[in-house]
């Protein structure tokens, strides 16, 4: 699939695992996505912009390197947040902004129910996650408040994706590079992804 990132690698499998299987504890749950949080930043951040900067080691000056751009998490709440403490543990200068969605009953549209996002995102390399990317709604939804807000430079950030969500965000934001651990089979009736895990908000923060 054309800007779409799918990571392999045997150790992530082994964490997918773990919070796809519904007899994982909610602790072994948390563990399991803060450690493919990490993998997922180190992929998102690949060409992440740098300035040379001049160091002093034990033997001689050389050449080091530090960010040259802002990063900013965005989670889309709240289980945009089971993913962050991975990834703030990978760049711990990353700020963090935060944007609620909900779904109109009647209208069946998304709507904010809070934002708050910091400075700088027009010039920030921005992470907005989201573990499950399912209808792509809210995804499609929280990127366009974004570039309404000034975004111009954006990733998007899953555990696990629906061809039908990733569909949406191409649609809706082709200029939008997607990182995922999986692509699964499809939606259910109920729009969960097949064979998913659930929900993961619910799974992060031991509620149902």
């Amino acid at each position: 699939m054309e800007n779409v990132s799918v990571i392999s690698h045997p150790v992530v499998d082994r964490y997918l695992t773990h919070v796809r299987n519904k007899d994982t504890s909610t602790a072994t749950f948390r563990r399991a996505m803060s450690n493919i949080g990490i993998v997922l930043a180190y992929h998102a951040l690949t060409d992440l912009k740098l300035d040379e900067t001049e160091i002093e080691t034990p033997i001689q000056k050389t050449i080091g390197y530090q960010p040259g751009q802002e990063v900013v998490v965005i989670p889309i709440l709240r289980a945009g947040l089971s993913l962050v403490d991975g990834i703030v543990n990978f760049m711990p200068e990353a700020k963090v902004g935060h944007v609620g969605v909900y779904r109109d009953e009647n209208t069946h549209q998304p709507v904010n129910y809070y934002d708050n996002l910091p400075s700088g995102i027009d010039k920030a390399l921005n992470l907005v996650v989201d573990p499950m990317l399912a209808t792509g709604g809210s995804g499609s939804h929280a990127l366009t408040f974004l570039k309404e807000n000034g975004a111009k430079e954006i990733r998007f950030v899953s555990l696990i994706a629906a061809p039908e969500g990733i569909t949406r965000l191409q649609k809706d934001h082709p200029d939008v590079p997607i990182i995922t651990a999986a692509i699964d089979e499809r939606l259910n009736e109920k729009a969960y992804i097949v064979p998913g895990l659930g929900d993961a908000g619910d799974r992060y923060f031991g509620t149902t």
